[in-house]
């Protein structure tokens, strides 16, 4: 593999950002239970693994290019678009991860944890107090990935996707920084 180069979207690169919008398997859901005080979970696997791709995303790209409160991050293989993470400042003091995507044809190689880590280091740029992101229950290669770079579950919300009755949950999910 050779090396991966993690960059801020600039004009010239607004053409290459949804590149990493590939399909994703889906092979099982998370079922969250809160007792005293603290989530837990359980994992459901499905009999079958079927994929989805989110739709890409149409926004006006330049307003993350040389931003304060947000910014879009590219990982670039060469000249190949092969990854990217979104990030807005919240309201609540958290970096909120709008979206992370990884090319199916470059996923476990650490890109996604890179991201990650730039992440990390933007938000603490900005003295914010962690990271935090949505995923839907289905999503559990996502969700196993996000508790493996210490992320925490925060909070279920049942109504958010009422329009995509295919969705049953949103996670919320929070990686808080230690000092």
């Amino acid at each position: 593999m050779s090396l991966i180069q993690i960059i801020a979207l600039d004009e010239s690169h607004i053409h290459i950002v949804n590149d990493a919008n590939d399909p994703f398997p889906i092979i099982g859901r998370i079922m969250p239970s809160y007792m005293d005080g603290k989530w837990t979970y359980v994992e459901e696997l499905d009999e079958e693994v079927r994929e989805i791709t989110f739709p890409d995303d149409r926004l006006d790209w330049k307003q993350y290019i040389e931003h304060d409160s947000r910014i879009l991050f590219l990982a670039m293989d060469a000249d190949e678009c092969v990854g990217q993470i979104r990030l807005v400042k919240d309201w609540n003091r958290f970096a909120y991860i709008e979206n992370i995507a990884v090319r199916q044809t470059h996923r476990k190689r650490g890109i996604g944890k890179l991201l990650l880590e730039t992440a990390e280091q933007w938000a603490k740029e900005k003295q914010l107090i962690g990271l935090s992101l949505e995923a839907q229950n289905d999503n559990l290669i996502a969700c196993r990935f996000y508790r493996k770079e210490g992320f925490q579950l925060g909070g279920v919300d049942t109504i958010k996707q009422y329009a995509n009755p295919q969705i049953e949950l949103t996670l919320y999910w929070y990686k808080i920084f230690k000092e």
